[in-house]
């Protein structure tokens, strides 16, 4: 069976950093961001607030929204929370109930 996938955009507190990442599984991954359980960027910068996400029926086609929107600046990434999250509020409990 082929998993699917998801795209999302991580902020920090007070919205100066953007983070997109894909993963196979939204909910395992924010977890381990919550809790910086990797170091990286993420941890560094404090890119724990989830404002956006994506999912896509294959790993294959997450990865290529992630390079879309990794090529794109953050002015179109704003746009993109914006359209859907105006609030910027953190989408983390949504996905935990799932």
């Amino acid at each position: 069976m082929v998993k699917g996938g998801a795209i999302y955009i991580l902020t920090n507190i007070h919205h100066t950093v953007l983070y997109v990442g894909v993963t196979s599984d939204l909910q395992k991954r924010m977890y381990e961001h919550k809790n910086k359980l990797y170091p990286g960027f993420s941890a560094k910068y404090n890119t724990t607030k989830l404002v956006h996400y994506e999912l896509f029926s294959s790993i294959e086609e997450a990865i290529a929204r992630e390079k879309q929107l990794k090529g794109g600046s953050r002015g179109s990434k704003t746009q993109l929370i914006n359209a859907g999250n105006p609030e910027w509020r953190d989408l983390y409990d949504d996905i935990q109930q799932w």
